[in-house]
């Protein structure tokens, strides 16, 4: 297992390999063999930046049997699916804003990310395994109120991609198995979300095997696996934590 970060210090930007409370800093393409420096930081001198840059957040919906049932949905027979503003990504220990145009009420949704490693079109359950880089803590943050405003279009794409609605991070972490991880939201030090990912209806590699059939997928990009039971509201001034352990904890502040 390794857990990536990118980090910003002393204004410039780099990437390297967590460990302890100190980063192996490395050089090159993170998803085609970096080197190590040899220099190492320490964690709590650098800012925190989105492990990497995707071309694309593709986001799930109804991708979890629990929540589905309590929706009263039908099981999807395909993934259901919306793409997240590339202009919405925020790094851990950053502000989640509410937007100026918008009052209503502003959701946090605990998820899985996926991230991709090489390019990946059309391929097979097996092909899309070997695509995926490793993991990361998502918060899908939702103006839900503008989410079914207009009965005869549900607006995804605009209630999920207002600036810094987009929270993922701190780490890809690599080398886990998927099926045995949980993920856990804490608002303000309560537990809102505890759910498992092998309650998911399309589990990664068959997920990112279907989505590679539509839309090509590039190195870097991620796949929000979509959440579960427990999704609420925050109020400015509450602090949000999404927390899987084996692959990390995003942490931000809502205002």
């Amino acid at each position: 297992m390794a857990q990536w970060l990118r980090f910003q210090y002393q204004g410039k930007s780099g990437f390297g390999q967590v460990q302890g409370e100190h980063i192996a800093v490395y050089s090159g393409n993170l998803f085609d063999q970096p080197k190590a420096t040899g220099e190492t930081l320490k964690l709590a001198d650098v800012v925190i930046d989105i492990p990497c840059t995707p071309s694309k957040m593709v986001a799930m919906v109804d991708n979890f049997h629990a929540l589905v049932t309590k929706l009263e949905h039908a099981v999807p027979v395909e993934p259901l699916y919306f793409l997240k503003g590339n202009n919405s990504f925020l790094a851990a220990n950053q502000t989640i804003r509410t937007p100026k145009s918008y009052s209503g009420k502003v959701v946090y949704e605990g998820e899985l990310g996926i991230v991709i490693g090489k390019p990946c079109h059309e391929a097979n359950e097996t092909e899309a395994a070997r695509a995926i880089f490793g993991y990361t803590c998502i918060n899908d943050v939702t103006a839900i109120e503008i989410l079914n405003r207009d009965p005869g279009y549900a607006q995804w794409t605009r209630s999920k991609s207002f600036n810094t609605f987009g929270v993922f991070g701190p780490y890809i972490t690599t080398d886990v198995d998927p099926s045995k991880l949980h993920i856990k939201t804490i608002l303000n030090d309560q537990e809102r979300q505890n759910y498992p990912v092998a309650d998911m209806i399309f589990p990664p590699a068959k997920l990112v095997s279907l989505i590679s059939q539509d839309v090509p997928l590039q190195a870097g990009d991620i796949i929000a696996c979509g959440t579960s039971v427990g999704v609420g509201s925050m109020k400015p001034g509450s602090n949000v934590s999404i927390i899987i352990e084996g692959v990390g904890r995003l942490d931000n502040r809502f205002e």
